[in-house]
């Protein structure tokens, strides 16, 4: 089976095409600045990759470029647009509805949109996208929903619900949902099977870090809790998000700024985090370099984020009794060193202590950091969400095929 994996964005078209015998990415790419001047496609097949400049005035002239690629000259990596299987489409918010992916029919496109108000910046990006394919490839080839919250759909009612009154959550399924799913649920297989210990037999700490950042706790393979709430802008503070913040800041912004709440959520998506505090970046790595040259709210801002890790991983071991490992994946979490140094400094006595070799210079999509007599197996593991997508996507297929 051949899987097109789908993540659609409003001015964007992220796609990766998949041969899962072998699970074999054939090509990827990037459509960019749709609806805009200056259109481009980058696409990497065959060991090639080349950004040209495009004409997309809307995402349907991305597909059919994205199409042209893949079936002609040097990126070709099949004959014809007839030997895509199905699509998987990556699918922000799925509220309660959907707890597991779905093949999309007439009914999920409209729940979808009626959970729109709790994705606003991703899920009509994504309706879209499903929209777009439905008039390029057509109805005869399926096309599965996968949502980043499916996987946190385990979490008890006393850690995704908020302590204000009840109706709230009954009438507008206002309560925690978690994101980034499709990589918890890829790094904490993988653990497992890197232990070569059953998913049901071990207590994971999945830390997906990057320039939007969560953790989750996975126990016996399900989710007992996770750092994100209703929106991804809960939890730990990110590249330019907020996280976690007391409600009455919103309203003394507002009031004190005299803004609108567009222009606040602005603030708090867009100029807080890292960039808010160390006033340099979004990106660690220029935070850390402006650290290093001595700049103290570069430094703090390194500080803080590390801090609010270290404790949401002390407080999900005590949710879940103890922990048989720790997981570090995303741009952040798989390439920073240093960061990881700073979360696991002082946590021996959790049982968790990692080599400074092995942290300085890991080795392969998974390598082990664990620190001789360590009762915690600490882990970096390269997330591959389009893989788990597109997993997703097949096994969905194949029930509905039985």
């Amino acid at each position: 089976m051949k899987v097109l994996v789908i993540n659609c964005g409003s001015s964007s078209l992220k796609y990766q095409l998949i041969d899962m015998e072998g699970e074999k990415v054939l090509c990827k790419g990037l459509c960019e600045r749709i609806g805009m001047e200056s259109s481009t496609i980058t696409h990497d097949a065959n060991g090639s990759k080349a950004t040209t400049p495009a004409i997309f005035p809307t995402h349907t002239e991305a597909f059919h470029e994205l199409i042209k690629k893949m079936t002609t000259g040097a990126g070709k990596c099949i004959e014809s647009v007839s030997e895509i299987d199905a699509i998987g489409h990556r699918i922000v918010h799925g509220g309660e509805k959907f707890q597991s992916s779905c093949i999309i029919t007439d009914d999920v496109v409209a729940a979808l949109r009626e959970l729109s108000p709790l994705a606003p910046l991703h899920n009509p990006a994504g309706i879209l996208g499903i929209e777009t394919a439905r008039k390029v490839f057509g109805p005869e080839v399926p096309q599965v929903a996968v949502f980043d919250t499916a996987f946190h759909s385990t979490m008890p009612p006393k850690a995704y619900m908020y302590a204000i009154p009840y109706e709230y959550y009954e009438k507008y399924g206002v309560r925690r949902y978690g994101f980034h799913g499709t990589s918890h649920k890829f790094v904490s297989r993988k653990a497992a099977e890197y232990i070569e210990e059953p998913l049901s037999r071990l207590k994971i700490i999945t830390c997906h870090l990057g320039n939007g950042s969560s953790i989750a706790a996975v126990d016996q393979g399900r989710v007992v809790d996770t750092s994100m709430g209703m929106t991804p802008l809960a939890g730990l503070m990110m590249g330019t998000r907020c996280g976690d913040l007391d409600p009455s800041v919103v309203n003394y912004l507002k009031y004190t700024l005299d803004i609108t709440g567009h222009e606040l959520d602005q603030i708090l998506n867009k100029k807080s985090g890292l960039l808010g505090i160390s006033g340099v970046s979004s990106d660690m790595r220029d935070v850390e370099k402006a650290a290093r040259e001595g700049n103290n709210r570069a430094q703090l801002a390194i500080d803080m984020l590390t801090y609010q890790i270290k404790k949401v991983v002390g407080s999900y071991i005590a949710a879940m009794g103890g922990v048989d490992a720790l997981v570090f994946t995303g741009g952040i979490g798989e390439h920073d060193d240093v960061i990881r140094a700073k979360i696991c400094h002082h946590m021996d006595w959790l049982g968790i202590r990692i080599d400074t070799d092995k942290n300085r210079a890991p080795q392969g999509d998974i390598c082990e950091i664990t620190a001789w007599g360590a009762k915690v197996r600490t882990l970096i593991i390269a997330t591959n969400e389009e893989l788990m997508i597109a997993r997703d996507t097949e096994e969905v297929i194949d029930k509905a095929n039985a």
